[in-house]
């Protein structure tokens, strides 16, 4: 898969092109993503067209976050870590000022006849773009006949009678109820990123861990322990992962991610990993000592063997629910 990142230098071929934020990657964009590889039979070049959008909204202070980072959605994609083909071209434009004041019309003509030379289009229902939004599924319908290209459209997804959404999926994670969010995204919640040293209190309470400190785009979940598969070297091992600052500890001024394995004592560090939270066990809390740390982290990992032993199998990152 090629990556087209933050530039308007480009120019493709005979394409078939799906349109969308991807945030999450969930089960109703890989319908869309699915429809797009069929289109490789063909003989077109297949290209996932989102936005690069910068860390902070161009239209206000707040800051923005993702359920996937752009860097995890590459390596996702790149690496088979969902459940679907990688496209061969992804492409994240910038969004900027001039972006955005882009008409639904020029958007067509200039970026998907244009550079894309588009011959298919695939779209949910709920598609929309350009200027205020006003480009939707009616627009590209009635463009058909003019640029020569195909629409296609998917109906949106749903799951215990609502659709799939990623606002659905932020929704349940912000409540830390990772079940339903791996059944709305496809896969289990995961974050992806390099190993860190901490602050070595793990050796220091004889129980070693790993840590993770994703960047601020990155969309948590609420503080607390969760049980956890890591990926390392395309290995899967269980534990349990803490979401927060570690107050116990002190002086942590950025949320992290610290990971107890089970049956693993390596040194990790600079190592990519992947560490997807299963289920969500109890709150952050700040204890009176190391001793009590200490002991509810026993306490924490035995219930996660259990956890682990009534599952049978450790679930891969893959499983399709």
């Amino acid at each position: 898969m090629d990556v087209i990142h933050n530039t308007t230098d480009f120019r493709l071929e005979r394409t078939a092109v799906t349109l969308g934020k991807f945030d999450g990657l969930h089960r109703g964009h890989q319908l869309l993503l699915n429809e797009l590889a069929a289109q490789k039979q063909k003989e077109y070049q297949t290209v996932m067209f989102t936005f690069h959008c910068n860390p902070r909204n161009l239209f206000s202070d707040r800051e923005l976050s993702f359920i996937n980072t752009e860097e995890e959605n590459r390596y996702y994609l790149k690496h088979g870590r969902i459940p679907v083909p990688a496209p061969d071209v992804l492409i994240e434009y910038p969004f900027t000022k001039e972006t955005a004041a882009m008409s639904p019309e020029d958007f067509i003509a200039r970026i998907l006849v244009e550079k894309l030379n588009v011959g298919v289009i695939i779209v949910g229902t709920d598609c929309r773009f350009g200027k205020n939004r006003r480009g939707d599924v009616e627009l590209l319908a009635r463009c058909q006949e003019q640029y020569g290209y195909t629409l296609i459209v998917k109906d949106k997804l749903t799951w215990n009678g609502s659709e799939i959404s990623s606002t659905r999926i932020r929704s349940q994670l912000a409540l830390g109820r990772m079940e339903e969010g791996k059944e709305l995204l496809g896969y289990p919640y995961t974050i992806y990123g390099s190993v860190e040293h901490g602050r070595n209190m793990g050796h220091r309470l004889l129980l070693p861990t790993l840590n993770l400190c994703p960047p601020p785009t990155k969309l948590l979940p609420p503080n607390g322990v969760y049980y956890s598969v890591t990926t390392i070297d395309g290995k899967e091992y269980p534990g349990i992962t803490n979401i927060g600052y570690k107050p116990t500890v002190g002086g942590e001024t950025k949320r992290g991610a610290e990971t107890y394995l089970f049956e693993f004592d390596r040194d990790i560090y600079g190592k990519t990993v992947e560490v997807s939270l299963l289920h969500f066990k109890r709150p952050e809390r700040k204890f009176d000592s190391f001793d009590d740390l200490r002991v509810q982290i026993q306490t924490d990992a035995e219930a996660g063997r259990r956890y682990f032993a009534e599952q049978g199998a450790i679930d891969s990152f893959c499983s399709v629910t």
